[in-house]
């Protein structure tokens, strides 16, 4: 049974699916204009808990070096264009997330 991650970058939305279909739709926060997410296929990489800093209790890094789908310690920037790029997420979310998702689960970023 294989986990694929789609993100949304113009609806805010992650959503989880399993063999194509959808398990789960997150509401997640996005880059801002002059460091927007970037667009394409990539893949969970590593997962690190309680990273400290901006990061909330969750880090999983994609294969795009510097990028990821993190917690945040600003909940209010969740729905909203803040990041430098990278995917926030509710700290309770994404350790649901994480929980779910084994390493080299692949996330389709798109507008």
């Amino acid at each position: 049974m294989a986990y694929t991650i789609d993100v949304s970058v113009l609806k805010h939305t992650l959503t989880l699916l399993k063999d194509g279909r959808v398990v789960k739709q997150y509401p997640i926060g996005v880059g801002k204009m002059l460091t927007p997410t970037p667009v394409g296929t990539y893949t969970i990489v590593n997962k690190a808990p309680n990273p400290g800093g901006p990061f909330g209790v969750m880090w999983m890094g994609l294969s795009k070096p510097h990028y990821g789908i993190h917690g945040t310690n600003r909940p209010s920037s969740i729905g909203k264009d803040v990041s430098r790029g990278c995917i926030r997420m509710y700290n309770k979310d994404v350790l649901e997330l994480s929980k779910l998702v084994p390493i080299g689960t692949p996330v389709h970023i798109h507008p």
